[in-house]
C-alpha cells in the first residue's frame, strides 16, 4: 500500500511500522529503501527474506543525524568526522567500528557498520520519529529484489513486492543512484562504492588521499552493491562505444528486435526498425545517474532482449553511473 510522505500521519504511520518490527518502502534521496529497524535481528531478517538477499551481506544503517552514530559506531576517526560534517545529510555511508551487540544483523556479522545520514526530508522526518521512541536507526537496502535494478520510486517499490508492503511516497529520488561509501575502519579513508560525491570532494573534505582498496583487500570489510554482478535488469546488458553501438545497428539494418538503446545521439532514422526502443543519454553525468535505473526498468517493462548502453566517459563525474552499469552488464 502506498501512503503519502506529505501527510504527517502518513509518516507517522510508517514510524510505527518500523518501530513495530514491519517492514516500510521508505524514500531517500539516492534510491528508495527497503526499511526495518536496524537493532531489531527479526525484522532485519525479514529484508534479507523479502529480497533474496545472502545473510551475510551487510546493511546501510541509516540514522536522523551525526548524534546517533555513538549508538552503533564504537570510534569516529578524525576524517571520518570531517566526512560527516561535510557531507552529512546527504548520499555518503561510512563504514565504522562497530559497538559489540548493536546491529549484528544489519551488519551482516561483521565487526564494522555502514552509517548515512539521508537528506530526503520525509526519510528524516520517519527517522526523527523513530529516535524518538528508541529505535536509533533503520536498516535499508534498495527496495528490490537482490542484484536487480534499483528503485527511484513509490511504483518501482511497489512492482518489486506488491500491494501488501507499506511504502511512503516521497516522490522519485533527486540523486538516482545509491551513495558513495567509504570505509573508515583501516586508518585512511577507502573508497569501496562511487557515487554523487566524488573522489575529490572526498579528499578535500576528509584532508587526506584516498587508498587504494585492491591493496588493502585482506582487511576490507563487505559493503552493498559491491558484488561484480548487481543492479541488472532482466534483459542483457551491453556497453558499447558510439562507433560499435552504430557499426551493430547497421549490421542488423531493419532485423532489429526486441532491442534498446541508450545512447548520447540519436540512430538515423533508417536504423530506426520497429523492433528498436531508444531513449536520450544525458550529456550530464547529474542526470544521467537521476534517470539510470528508470531508464533500465522501462526497457524491461517493454519486454526488450537485450539493452546497449553507449559507454560513459571515462571522467571523475561519471564514476558512480559507470560503476552502475558496469556491473548491470557483468
Amino acid at each position: 500500500m502506498i501512503i503519502s510522505g506529505s501527510n504527517p500521519s502518513h509518516v507517522q504511520q510508517a514510524a510505527d511500522a518500523l518501530c513495530a518490527g514491519e517492514l516500510l518502502g521508505l524514500p531517500t534521496e539516492t534510491v528508495y529503501g527497503l526499511a526495518a529497524d536496524a537493532s531489531n535481528e527479526n525484522a532485519v531478517a525479514k529484508i534479507f527474506k523479502a529480497k533474496g538477499r545472502p545473510s551475510n551481506h551487510p546493511l546501510i544503517v541509516h540514522v536522523a543525524s551525526a548524534d546517533q552514530v555513538n549508538k552503533f559506531a564504537s570510534e569516529v576517526p578524525a576524517f571520518a568526522q570531517s566526512l560527516m560534517n561535510q557531507f552529512w545529510p546527504g548520499p555518503l555511508t561510512l563504514i565504522l567500528p562497530r559497538n559489540e551487540g548493536m546491529a549484528a544483523a544489519a551488519a551482516g556479522g561483521q565487526n564494522s557498520v555502514g552509517l548515512r545520514c539521508p537528506s530526503h526530508p520525509v526519510a528524516l522526518q520517519v527517522l526523527k520519529a523513530c529516535a524518538s521512541k528508541g529505535v536509533w536507526g533503520v536498516a535499508a537496502p534498495s527496495a528490490n529484489l537482490f542484484g536487480r535494478v534499483s528503485p527511484t520510486s513509490a511504483a518501482h517499490v511497489q512492482s518489486e513486492f506488491g500491494e501488501e508492503l507499506l511504502i511512503l511516497d516521497g516522490g522519485e529520488c533527486d540523486v538516482g543512484i545509491e551513495s558513495s561509501i567509504v570505509d573508515c575502519t583501516r586508518g585512511v579513508p577507502v573508497l569501496l562504492r562511487p557515487g554523487q560525491i566524488s573522489r575529490t570532494q572526498i579528499e578535500q573534505a576528509c584532508g587526506l588521499k584516498l587508498a587504494n582498496p585492491d591493496a588493502l583487500i585482506a582487511d576490507a570489510p563487505r559493503a552493498s552493491g559491491t558484488l561484480d554482478s548487481h543492479y541488472a535488469p532482466t534483459a542483457k546488458v551491453r556497453l558499447m562505444s558510439q562507433v560499435d553501438w552504430q557499426k551493430a545497428l547497421e549490421a542488423l539494418g531493419p532485423h532489429t528486435q526486441n532491442l534498446a538503446l541508450w545512447s548520447v545521439q540519436k540512430p538515423s532514422q533508417d536504423l530506426m526498425g520497429a523492433g528498436l526502443f531508444w531513449r536520450a543519454m544525458p550529456v550530464d553525468a547529474t542526470q544521467a545517474a537521476h534517470d539510470v535505473f528508470g531508464v533500465l526498468r522501462n526497457f524491461d517493462a517493454r519486454g526488450v532482449r537485450t539493452i546497449w548502453i553507449e559507454t560513459p566517459p571515462d571522467t571523475p563525474d561519471w564514476e558512480g553511473v559507470r560503476d552502475r552499469l558496469q556491473r548491470a552488464a557483468a
